[in-house]
């Protein structure tokens, strides 16, 4: 009886790390995909039937589109665009691949991560950040009322 229904929880991870070999900050981003399909239904009154073959073929147009009003990195003091690479799906979560092209991490005196993912939709919803650079480590949980995280190199 004390577990009378489960309480579904809301929860996005990101990761932060910069490749050497690319000259790159890489984000990999992991979300619901529920939660993600019921925010595009509800935000633009898309049907995307995310990860089934009846997935449609604007679906990475809008999950792009929300990404660049939700989710913003910003290298020191400045924000910077990123390209959305694509996403993979593995069982229940999708996988999203973003990069901020030609970045020298000498250059790099702090970075932050405002990431406001599924806030608008979730009031209950978290999202972590892990940042990994240049041999520091430091991760966030982060919610509407405290979007961003900052690391200083």
């Amino acid at each position: 009886m004390a577990f009378m229904g489960i309480h579904k929880f809301y929860l996005s991870v990101t990761q932060v790390a910069y490749s050497e070999k690319d000259s790159a900050l890489q984000i990999t981003s992991r979300i619901f995909i529920d939660d993600f399909e019921q925010l595009l239904e509800e935000r633009y009154e898309f049907t995307a039937n995310l990860a089934t073959p009846e997935e449609s073929s604007e679906a990475e147009n809008y999950i792009e589109k929300y990404l660049n009003t939700k989710f913003l990195v910003e290298i020191n003091g400045s924000y910077k665009s990123y390209v959305f690479l694509g996403k993979t799906y593995e069982e229940d979560v999708m996988i999203c691949y973003l990069e901020v092209p030609e970045i020298q991490l000498d250059t790099i005196t702090s970075l932050g991560i405002q990431n406001e993912l599924l806030t608008d939709l979730f009031e209950e919803q978290q999202n972590v950040v892990h940042f990994k650079i240049d041999g520091k480590k430091k991760s966030f949980v982060l919610i509407k009322e405290n979007n961003k995280g900052m690391l200083n190199l």
